[in-house]
């Protein structure tokens, strides 16, 4: 399947179907990261006790962050960190292939890198 390109414009009209997207995902992200801590101390107390509660919220939270990362690439962008709640999209500035970056709480898309820097060589549109 051939990449498809964003326009900047093209870009910021998908992030009110993303936002929410990415907001649910990392709030998962977080209580899973919560989760796993919890859940690594009780399972050191109980070995035989794996159907726990704390375990099936652990592996929901797992399936719906699969999901809302599933629902995400569908638009045809990439989720770069899940931490940082970064998104890119393939586009062109001067002729040149790159990532438009959002990060999850800007209000639009501003900034871009190289396809081989990363977030933190963004420079500005």
């Amino acid at each position: 399947m051939p990449a498809r390109f964003f326009t900047p414009a093209e870009a910021n009209a998908l992030l009110p179907e993303i936002r929410p997207l990415m907001g649910e995902l990392l709030e998962r992200q977080a209580r899973v990261a919560t989760h796993h801590r919890e859940l690594g101390a009780m399972l050191q107390y109980a070995h035989h006790n794996v159907g726990s509660p704390l375990g099936n919220r652990m592996v929901q939270d797992f399936e719906a962050m699969e999901q809302l990362l599933a629902a995400i690439r569908a638009y045809g962008c990439i989720v770069k960190d899940l931490r940082l709640g970064v998104v890119d999209f393939l586009g062109l500035v001067d002729g040149r292939e790159v990532y438009l970056c959002w990060r999850y709480g800007e209000s639009q898309i501003t900034a871009y890198h190289d396809l081989d820097s990363g977030f933190n060589g963004r420079r500005p549109l």
